[in-house]
């Protein structure tokens, strides 16, 4: 679910503060770097992978005899084994550089499905034909051919295979509203419509528009005609923050000063900023021009985001999240058994939630009050024992006596698991609000809403008894800041020992 006309009533409530001032993005000097040494790994891998399997096949061995026969210099006569290995050294090095040199490793969504494809086979045609070219001038006739040939067939459908289902996967994402880049555009005029128009109608590009900005002695018949004005200048950083937005567009032209301050902004609070070319001559004279589908732009800034660390952290939830299905299914079906048993009603309580960036989608629990209970709430809310917007009874007459238990041990919430095979949650990270919560927030608040949701996560194991409101978010901002593996696996380790004592409520 994409995020709601919810959140756009969100953003119109929060008055914009004098003195706000935001951090930059989740603190790590990790850079897109970290993923594309990834998929130059997963490159290299791929080639050891279809020269082994071509081996296997030629010499018609199996891998355990043929990798014992390699170990002992006997898989190959004569010098053939080691000439193979300096040729797949050779091959793997000009097919990796080749592929950097043509932006295949780039953001996928900058490039089409079918331009990516044909660079694939462009850059391993080329390198096949460097390796067979290397391999006529050494004279090394006892190479057996059959290996070579079927080597290379291999890595070319192999690479283009897997970016062909990485790239279905995250266009399954995009239209979830899941991993999209919220934009602004600084600009009413015609170039800033047809930009706009562009990244609506190429969906593959991940963009998701969220308003145009006003500059300043901009034609009034232009600004009349742009009715997706959302701000000025003066607000452009306080919409950035409550639109999650992560880059903005510069399409019309203006002083050098004014986009340089705009720069400086940018870097302060980690938001990307790109510019159209023509516009700013001189102003970036060392900056590649990336194309945005068809539409050539300048990045004049990136923020620094762990993307490796993320993928390794979304590999890890949905690693963990099927162990735990496996595992505890039939504990599971014992829970939703006695809830069934014990009272009217379904077994799970689904409610809308806020994820990252504002998106709104259903969080999954099992059902540990009465049918009725979201009815009787305005009645019990002078019981609320939490300051601020939460809201936490501890001895609530609406749950029943099961769900007691469910809650003392923090069993109801392990349905959000499917959440987080959805990609809707993940393991560790800030608790997912409800809307009301959400309406009630300062700006500073929303930097909870800067990553994604988690089941457990540093205030559930540190601050869970503190009702203050302020301490809440503070955790959660630490947690933010701090974020790295290693932090993951200890605040894991400490909400096991959360439940098995019992102070959930």
């Amino acid at each position: 679910m994409a995020t709601s006309d919810f959140w756009q009533r969100v953003s119109a409530s929060v008055a914009p503060p004098s003195d706000w001032v935001a951090d930059s993005t989740a603190g790590s000097s990790r850079s897109s770097q970290g993923k594309v040494k990834l998929w130059m790994l997963v490159d290299f891998i791929t080639i050891l992978a279809s020269a082994g399997i071509a081996t296997i096949y030629e010499r018609h061995t199996g891998p355990v005899v043929g990798a014992r026969a390699f170990y002992h210099g006997t898989l190959f006569n004569g010098r053939s084994m080691w000439i193979l290995l300096a040729m797949l050294f050779g091959f793997t090095t000009v097919l990796v550089v080749t592929s950097r040199r043509l932006n295949l490793y780039s953001p996928t969504r900058l490039n089409s499905f079918l331009n990516e494809q044909r660079l694939t086979v462009q850059v391993c045609f080329t390198s096949g034909l460097l390796l067979t070219g290397t391999l006529y001038l050494l004279r090394a006739e006892d190479i057996p051919r059959g290996i070579v040939i079927l080597t290379l067939i291999l890595v070319t459908v192999s690479l283009c295979l897997r970016r062909l289902i990485y790239r279905t996967l995250l266009y399954r994402r995009f239209e979830r509203g899941q991993d999209t880049r919220n934009v602004l555009i600084v600009g009413t005029g015609p170039e800033a419509h047809a930009l706009r128009h562009h990244l609506e109608r190429i969906r593959h590009l991940g963009y998701t528009f969220k308003g145009f900005i006003e500059f300043p002695n901009s034609s009034p018949q232009m600004i009349s005609s742009s009715g997706d004005v959302v701000g000025t200048l003066d607000t452009l950083f306080q919409l950035a923050r409550k639109q999650f937005v992560d880059e903005i567009f510069f399409t019309t032209p203006c002083e050098r000063s004014i986009v340089q301050d705009v720069l400086e902004k940018s870097r302060m609070h980690g938001v990307d900023l790109r510019v159209v070319p023509d516009l700013y001559a001189g102003l970036a004279w060392n900056s590649p021009i990336e194309y945005i589908g068809q539409f050539p732009t300048i990045p004049l800034h990136r923020g620094q985001v762990p993307e490796l660390g993320f993928i390794f952290k979304r590999v890890l939830d949905v690693i963990f999240s099927i162990l735990f299905f496996l595992i505890l299914s039939p504990f599971l079906i014992v829970i939703a058994i006695a809830i069934k048993l014990e009272s009217h009603g379904p077994v799970f309580y689904a409610s809308e939630r806020i994820g990252k960036k504002g998106r709104v989608f259903r969080c999954y629990k099992f059902r540990t009050m009465v049918r009725d209970a979201e009815k009787r709430r305005t009645e019990i809310m002078h019981m609320n024992e939490r300051d601020g917007v939460l809201f936490k009874i501890t001895n609530d007459p609406r749950i029943t006596r099961l769900g007691r238990i469910l809650r003392k041990y923090s069993l109801d919430e392990l349905p959000q698991f499917f959440n987080v095979l959805r990609g809707d949650m993940s393991v560790v990270g800030p608790r997912p609000p409800i809307a009301s919560e959400v309406m009630e927030y300062k700006p500073s608040h929303l930097r909870r809403l800067d990553v994604t949701p988690g089941i457990t996560g540093l205030w559930q194991v540190q601050g869970r008894r503190d009702p203050s409101f302020d301490s809440y978010v503070s955790l959660d901002v630490a947690y933010i800041e701090k974020w790295n593996l290693w932090l993951d696996l200890k605040i894991i380790l400490r909400t096991i020992g959360v439940v098995f004592s019992g102070t959930g409520t």
